[in-house]
């Protein structure tokens, strides 16, 4: 998938808006989120959108981060090199910028994939952090005041798919489970690719009671090798209709897509 374009994402994460916000420090970044592709020996160089909502300047320390994904969903971020990490190939503008009150910026990058880059999956994130913790006061003992100092951050996650890396998602059943305390449909899907994908999509569905409504997947990613259990989300498709918390079973049907294909599914969740 030679022709991967830089998308945009609607979710945190990796996952984050487009604009997104992260205290103490105010500020917005655009794009969320950089899927590229690249061939070995050559360069790819993007640009950041930064904009400073606070009323005071702010100072940003910028640097890159190795990260995983656990089959829940969570993230976990390593300041060390990864095994196989691709963060040497990547230069940053500066380390620290200041931004001015109500100000906007840009911030570039670019990464120089060695002419010996084997096939697979370059995966990073930029990390925008408060250069200066700010402090929040908390009552201690006695009823004292005492600062503690706090920081934000906002990672930006940066995929490239090197020569022509790409994924492979296979649906390998469709379950109902108990999410975060709540029974809700799922799909269980395997990357057997080299890198990442997604699912997107929706199946249309009927509850027990006869109401209609969409299941969405979850759209977080599946990095290469990954399996994971992945939650429906109901959604209506009616506009200004109130949907109730859907009964079970459900019966559902459609298509769920991703970047090379899609899955023809039907099921009754129970």
């Amino acid at each position: 998938m030679m022709a991967r374009t830089l998308r945009r994402a609607a979710a945190l994460l990796l996952l984050l808006p487009s604009w997104a916000a992260a205290g103490p420090f105010e500020l917005g970044v655009a794009p969320s989120r950089f899927e590229l592709a690249a061939k070995a020996g050559t360069r790819v160089g993007q640009s950041l959108t930064l904009q400073n909502v606070s009323d005071q300047s702010t100072d940003i320390a910028v640097r890159t981060l190795d990260w995983d994904m656990t089959p829940t969903g969570g993230i976990t971020y390593r300041e060390e090199l990864a095994p196989g990490s691709c963060r040497p190939w990547v230069a940053l503008e500066r380390r620290r910028l200041t931004l001015g009150a109500r100000a906007r910026g840009s911030y570039r990058f670019q990464v120089d994939v060695p002419p010996d880059a084997p096939r697979g999956e370059c995966r990073f994130m930029i990390a925008l952090e408060g250069a200066e913790p700010a402090t929040t006061s908390r009552l201690g003992s006695g009823g004292a005041a005492v600062n503690l100092p706090v920081s934000g951050r906002i990672a930006i996650a940066v995929y490239i798919a090197v020569n022509g890396a790409q994924p492979r998602l296979e649906v390998q059943n469709l379950s109902t489970q108990s999410v975060n305390g709540r029974r809700l449909p799922t799909v269980t899907v395997t990357n057997t690719g080299d890198a990442h994908g997604r699912l997107d999509g929706a199946l249309d569905a009927t509850d027990a009671r006869g109401q209609k409504f969409e299941l969405v997947p979850d759209a977080s990613p599946l990095l290469a090798g990954q399996t994971r259990t992945l939650a429906f989300t109901a959604r209506t498709n009616v506009p200004n209709q109130k949907l109730e918390e859907p009964a079970f079973p459900i019966k559902a049907s459609g298509r769920l897509d991703w970047e090379n294909g899609s899955f023809k599914l039907e099921a009754e969740f129970q």
